[in-house]
């Protein structure tokens, strides 16, 4: 696989997505759930957990986590990866932050949800 250029959109302001909740954001691909903490960190997650395609954005953030809310599965907003005993993953964007404004590279997302 070649590496590609980022291709970076802007999909709203930081100021949107509540301190210790989510945004949905729709793409032709899925459901993007962006996450903003309590120390002002934002993550961008498919809405979807590994383990029952619960939506994530409906979950609990506690740190850079956040519980699913159909069966507790905890997800890492870093990685995607699931906690604990449980195992999964949940496919990352990288996103960036510029003058308040989120903007998520969706060319990676492409190639992730293709691999």
């Amino acid at each position: 696989m070649t590496a590609t250029q980022a291709k970076w959109v802007d999909v709203g302001a930081l100021d949107s997505v509540p301190v210790r909740g989510a945004r949905v954001v729709k793409a032709a691909s899925g459901c993007i759930a962006i996450f903003r903490t309590a120390s002002e960190e934002a993550f961008a997650i498919e809405d979807r957990c590994p383990h029952k395609n619960g939506p994530l954005s409906q979950g609990i953030v506690h740190g850079t986590s956040v519980t699913c809310p159909l069966h507790n599965w905890v997800i890492d907003l870093e990685t995607g990866k699931a906690q604990g005993a449980d195992e999964g993953q949940a496919h990352t964007i990288p996103l960036k932050i510029e003058g308040g404004r989120i903007f998520l590279d969706l060319n990676r997302l492409s190639i992730e949800q293709a691999a």
